[in-house]
């Protein structure tokens, strides 16, 4: 048995922890059809919290039910791209029984770039009412997916949701599901034109309980054979704070550390993978989301290690010698960074686990 742990971004894990239920609404919605509410959901969490990954997973939902897929990221030109997807699909199926029902179809990865002309504009609504009446006829519909929308441009997310919803009221069968970071997500539904999203079932994904991640390292590692202590897995559970891309990565370590060691994991095999799995999450997470950041967005930064939890704005301003408005807009920055998070009237916390460890122990990077 291969290693069956994935920390790459967007890869599925061989367990979904603490996910369970998450996409019932969805799987409901896919068998009743347009209007379902389940159908408009948008994905929400801090970076590594698994956005993606849950994109994937109602992906996978939507073509098993038998809807064709369009899986696009929110870079610039990606209506113009969801719109060609619509016209391969449409071509693929137009000459088909209108009987026929498809199976598993996903459209993602072309090459177009540009962004649609205004003209263009009402041509992608026809061609997206095309598909999606060729798919009502054999019992399916389409599902869109769109992953990073803090990257986006406001007016393509924009005119997207207004022809989603436009679809809806003609009662056509289609899905739309965003991921992005809390911060982006609030601002989209915020904007006067894509104000329907408002319905959409907003679900914000946060760690999973550390029972649960020992739960599945016990039951994943016994069926492979592999021999670790209870106290041991509840150790490596611990090391990941229940924080899916953590999981993922211990995991990983520790199935190379016994694959070393003839199927045994001790304690300096548990501490090694641990060691391994908190620098690669360094570099890979924490490393890259600072590289944009900015002497004074790390002076704030700085201003938080001072605490062991969560940090009052008010002792930020202290220490940074920042003006109130000042902090303010720093906290804004950093938030929709993805770095902080607000937990309470005024007070803010480190939103990548890591983080405050690592700015700890490199003051370089404060």
């Amino acid at each position: 048995m291969g290693n069956p742990f994935r920390p790459t971004a967007g890869a599925t894990p061989p367990d979904l922890i603490g996910r369970g239920g998450v996409l019932d609404e969805f799987a409901y919605g896919l068998r009743i059809g347009s209007g379902a509410p389940g159908l408009l959901s948008i994905f929400t969490g801090a970076r590594g919290i698994g956005k993606t990954v849950m994109l994937g997973a109602a992906e996978d939902l939507a073509m098993t039910s038998g809807w064709a897929v369009v899986s696009e990221t929110a870079t610039g030109g990606f209506v113009g791209r969801i719109g060609e997807s619509m016209r391969l699909l449409t071509s693929n199926l137009g000459d088909g029984p209108t009987g026929r029902r498809i199976t598993a179809v996903a459209v993602a990865g072309f090459s177009v770039t540009t962004q649609l002309a205004p003209e263009a504009q009402v041509d992608w609504r026809t061609r997206g009412a095309e598909l999606l009446r060729l798919l009502a006829e054999r019992g399916t519909g389409l599902v869109i997916t769109v992953d990073e929308i803090h990257a986006a441009d406001r007016a393509e997310l924009s005119r997207l949701a207004a022809d989603v919803q436009h679809f809806i009221r003609e009662g056509l069968p289609i899905g739309l599901i965003f991921a992005g970071l809390p911060a982006a997500v609030s601002d989209l539904l915020n904007e006067g034109v894509a104000t329907f999203l408002r319905r959409a079932d907003r679900i914000d994904l946060h760690a999973a309980s550390i029972s649960e991640v020992e739960r599945s390292f016990a039951e994943t590692f016994a069926d492979a054979g592999i021999t670790i202590s209870a106290g041991h897995t509840r150790e490596a559970a611990e090391a990941t704070g229940g924080y899916p891309f953590l999981i993922q990565l211990v995991g990983y370590f520790l199935w190379q550390e016994a694959e070393q060691a003839s199927n045994t994991l001790d304690a300096s095999a548990v501490v090694r993978a641990v060691s391994a799995a908190r620098r690669r999450n360094e570099r890979v997470v924490i490393e890259a989301a600072l590289s944009t950041t900015s002497g004074r967005d790390r002076d704030f930064l700085r201003a938080m290690v001072e605490d062991s939890g969560p940090s009052s704005t008010m002792n930020i301003g202290t220490r940074t010698r920042m003006r109130p408005n000042a902090v303010g807009n720093y906290r804004t920055r950093l938030i929709d960074a993805g770095l902080i998070e607000s937990t309470g009237y005024g007070v803010v916390d480190f939103a990548i686990p890591g983080l405050r460890e690592y700015l700890d122990s490199h003051p370089s990077k404060r």
